[in-house]
């Protein structure tokens, strides 16, 4: 087995093979949204409940990510990789032939639980080959690349609904997937060396990267702003489609408005850190949270759904997202360079189960209502706040010990 550590002169097919594999999974979470219509009338379900999809898939995709991260510690990355690729080939393969709403339910776990490996590892693998600040710069370029796989998937998946049928965007998938698999089999070398893998229990690990408090904080602050991203992604394919009633390949595009707005705050992150340094870039990431909330939320107050409001709320939300998700990530995973497993799989599990619980909470409210999605979206941005303050805390404190 090669070991990989990284130079310039391979980044590129590092970044590339690790933009694809993230990008099935990101791809799957959104790329029916658009065929949500259709489905519900295929399964004979109300469309509201095709919430519930996000929800089956992003649970297990949380949850998973406790499995790879210690497990990939002990017998490296690449085998771990490729076993959640073949776990999501079968989940497909039953989506595309589910003969109920239940059984897709049941395949869109599965297909979680294979794509769970992809939210470790992408956390993980860059640990592996970089720090400090090429770190940071490494996960930019990676959320910046992994954003254009939810731009493309609803547009996507809105074309092959209507000419095709809802069955074509799990064929689509399947083979996607298949090809990601076969080229990371083929050219993606390992990056834990045999002599970095830890054999220590499970609990130790997650003990000891748990007990630092500014990883709680920033573990915090990353589950609030994807929970706040899934819950419009869940919601927003129901507003526009079923409230405003909007064909399909009209819903894949405005859903996708938004997602420039996370390129354009990803962009800025990389570049504002090293000028405006890591408190003032988190604060404009937490600000913008809160603008794209009330921007939401005020025309919900009234009943209103218009898709100015909607749209343009969530596109400056996605740019505080773009802006936090980089900067909380590489400041999160920085203090465990032999802990990377652990500290990934912490941080995606958590963030993604977050995420599916505040969808499944979602699926249960009123999907006709915009105040409802603002509502969910401003708690979000209220506890990015309290977590960024508990940070800040807990620099202090930790200043004060080193002090006395």
């Amino acid at each position: 087995m090669v070991v990989v550590k990284q130079s310039s002169s391979n980044m590129g097919k590092f970044l590339f093979l690790l933009i694809i594999f993230i990008a099935v999974g990101q791809m799957t979470q959104t790329m029916y949204v658009p065929a949500i219509p259709e489905m519900a009338t295929f399964f004979g379900v109300r469309a509201a409940s095709l919430q519930a999809v996000m929800a089956a898939y992003l649970i297990p995709y949380g949850l998973s990510q406790f499995v790879y991260g210690p497990l990939s510690d002990r017998i490296g990355r690449r085998p771990v990789m490729i076993s959640g690729m073949v776990i999501f080939l079968i989940g497909t393969a039953i989506a595309l032939v589910a003969p109920s709403f239940d059984v897709l339910l049941l395949a869109s776990f599965i297909q979680g639980m294979g794509t769970g490996t992809s939210g470790a590892m992408s956390r993980t693998v860059t640990r592996d080959c970089y720090d400090g600040d090429d770190l940071h710069k490494v996960n930019s370029l990676v959320s910046m690349g992994v954003i254009f796989s939810p731009l493309i998937a609803p547009v996507l998946g809105g074309y092959l609904s209507e000419h095709l049928g809802w069955e074509s965007i799990y064929i689509f998938l399947l083979g996607f997937g298949a090809l990601v698999t076969l080229a990371l089999m083929r050219s993606f070398g390992e990056t834990l060396p045999v002599e970095n893998r830890r054999a220590e229990r499970v609990w130790v690990s997650y003990r000891y990267v748990l007990s630092n408090r500014r990883f709680q904080g920033y573990v915090v602050c990353l589950i609030a702003t994807f929970a706040g991203v899934a819950t419009f992604e869940a919601s927003a394919g129901v507003l526009l489609g079923s409230v405003l009633k909007l064909d399909p390949s009209t819903v894949s595009w405005l859903f996708i408005v938004p997602l420039p707005g996370y390129l354009l705050g990803s962009w800025g992150s990389n570049k504002l850190m090293k000028r405006l340094g890591t408190n003032r870039v988190l604060f404009l990431g937490m600000f913008a949270l809160l603008t794209g909330a009330i921007t939401i939320i005020i025309p919900g107050m009234e009943g209103l759904v218009t898709v100015t409001s909607l749209i343009g709320g969530a596109f400056i939300y996605f740019i505080g997202a773009g802006v936090l998700f980089p900067a909380a990530t590489t400041l999160a995973i920085q203090p465990f360079p032999h802990h990377a497993g652990t500290a990934g799989a912490v941080l995606g599990g958590l963030q993604n189960l977050g995420a599916g619980l505040a969808t499944l909470a979602a699926s249960a409210m009123s999907a006709q209502s915009q105040f409802n999605l603002g509502a969910v979206l401003s708690v979000m941005a209220i506890i990015v706040v309290l977590s960024l303050v508990w940070i800040r805390r807990s620099e202090k404190h930790d200043i004060t010990i080193l002090a006395s």
